[in-house]
């Protein structure tokens, strides 16, 4: 009974502690996502304003390569964007099998599948799998930043910007994670080129200026030319959006993964310790127990010698 005594209670000691460190992880996890709800908000205005900008262009040039879809398109590039670290729930899962969903539609539309990967997680996944990954980015989506998402938006983009014959594609997806509240992240899938620009309604945008009619805008170069400029930087601060949300979602998805194995370890060292109490009874018990059979022996052999 003493060696059960003995194992429970290490057991207590040893859940105790992993509690202590996945109560610390959900700290720092919950810090991070503030930190990465932030930058977020620190972009917005920049991304609301080049969208404006970019709507502008769409509108007055019909036959640019990045807003025209190729009549018989063969490949496609999907950009996933997953963790470089582990403890975080289902987060990397989701969207890999968003990832896996979109792959096996665009297959069945006749299209090629060309990975890109952003993310350790993924990476291990894939080549577990043995599946290619055409680039890969590892060690960035804790706290991504603008060079990371123009890098990544450069390498896509010379890609698309290829012919189909000489290995471009067609098509560049984005499949990641959007933060929409602290207990929900849904992940996502995207098509980033050719461009899909949102028409924005002229009463809407007259509110938020005020009541005032919007102004005619002349484009200086050419709108072509302004579009050239301005696509790449859209297309780069998308890509820069969607790590910032992944980054924010990730962070959430390990603090929810940690409150949980919190919860689970607290209640698994109060069972632990009420089996520990109830072997010490039994222990006391048997003690007791043999204490009084041994006094009572004593006593009847005290009677047999009278």
């Amino acid at each position: 009974m003493g060696a059960q005594l003995r194992v429970y209670r290490r057991r207590i000691r040893s859940t105790k502690s992993t509690a202590k460190i996945t109560r610390a992880m959900e700290l720092i996890a919950t810090t991070r996502i503030t930190k990465a709800q932030r930058a977020a908000e620190a972009a917005g205005p920049y991304a609301r304003e080049i969208t404006r900008a970019v709507s502008a262009l769409a509108s007055r040039v019909s036959d640019h390569p990045l807003l025209t879809e190729a009549e018989n398109p063969t490949r496609a590039a999907v950009l996933v964007i997953t963790s470089d670290k582990g403890l975080a729930g289902a987060f990397s899962s989701n969207v890999l099998k968003e990832a896996d969903s979109l792959a096996r539609l665009l297959k069945e539309q006749g299209k090629e599948v060309v990975t890109y990967m952003v993310g350790r997680k993924g990476v291990a996944s894939y080549k577990f799998r043995d599946r290619p990954v055409e680039e890969q980015w590892e060690g960035i989506t804790e706290r991504p930043t603008y060079a990371h998402a123009q890098e990544i938006g450069t390498a896509l983009m010379e890609r698309f910007a290829k012919d189909s014959s000489e290995g471009g594609v067609d098509e560049i997806h984005v499949v990641s994670t959007e933060f929409v509240s602290m207990l929900t992240q849904r992940a996502t899938a995207t098509r980033a080129l050719p461009l899909e620009v949102e028409e924005v309604d002229e009463a809407e945008l007259e509110a938020a200026h005020g009541g005032q009619a919007l102004p005619l805008y002349e484009f200086e170069p050419s709108a072509e030319e302004a579009l050239d400029r301005l696509l790449p930087q859209y297309v780069t601060n998308r890509i820069y959006f969607a790590l910032l949300e992944s980054a924010a979602s990730q962070q959430a998805s390990r603090r929810a993964a940690m409150k949980a194995a919190t919860d689970n370890a607290e209640e698994l060292a109060k069972t632990l310790t009420r089996l520990a109490n109830q072997a010490r009874q039994a222990e006391i018990t048997n003690e007791i127990s043999e204490i009084v059979g041994g006094a009572d022996a004593l006593s009847a052999a005290s009677a047999g010698s009278e």
